[in-house]
């Protein structure tokens, strides 16, 4: 079972990353270890990743999310995964960019082990919240545009929503009862 843990940048996801890791004894996988330099200096510079510069980066996390689920490890994954296309490209690769360039192509919309922890709020509190933090290369400025191409991940894409008002201990409850449901369930036993 792998968790990617999504949202927008100051939402919490290292934070609840490390309290899973650590909780559940699982390997976290940190995204923003995995940017290209290029990137980071992007947003050191209060500049807006595109597109573009997100491929490489969603790629290599791929074949990280691939490798956990090839050797049946849990895992936990962290990556802001904005859009449903990135989503798609965490779980299918570059098989996600022909389907989405190609209408008689098509990948679905969840793979059955891997489940997206979307931590929402609203963007006054994580504007604090980012402001206030220290040493992190993101700068404040830049989560408007994270909320501007932000697609909330649908029903369909094995979404567990929490709401970062809540205590990382609280959404670890949470996190918990998701786990023993998935492994109770009769697809898992």
């Amino acid at each position: 079972m792998i968790y990617i843990i999504m949202g927008v940048a100051g939402c919490g996801k290292s934070t609840l990353g490390d309290f899973l890791s650590e909780k559940l004894g699982w390997p976290l996988h940190e995204g923003d270890n995995y940017h290209p330099q290029e990137n980071i200096e992007k947003m050191s510079r209060g500049e807006a990743l595109t597109d573009q510069d997100r491929l490489p980066w969603l790629l290599k996390l791929h074949e990280i999310i691939q490798r956990e689920r090839s050797s049946g490890c849990d895992a936990l994954v962290v990556c802001s995964a904005l859009k449903r296309l990135y989503r798609q490209i965490l779980l299918y690769g570059s098989k996600a960019l022909t389907a989405s360039s190609s209408p008689d192509q098509e990948v679905p919309s969840t793979s059955p082990d891997v489940f997206f922890l979307f931590l929402h709020g609203d963007y006054e509190l994580i504007y604090q919240r980012m402001v206030a933090r220290k040493g992190h290369y993101m700068k404040a400025d830049l989560l408007r545009s994270q909320f501007d191409i932000l697609e909330p991940p649908l029903d369909d894409e094995n979404v567990l929503s929490l709401d970062i008002r809540k205590s990382v201990a609280e959404m670890f409850v949470e996190v918990e009862k998701h786990i023993i449901s998935f492994k109770s369930s009769p697809a898992m036993l």
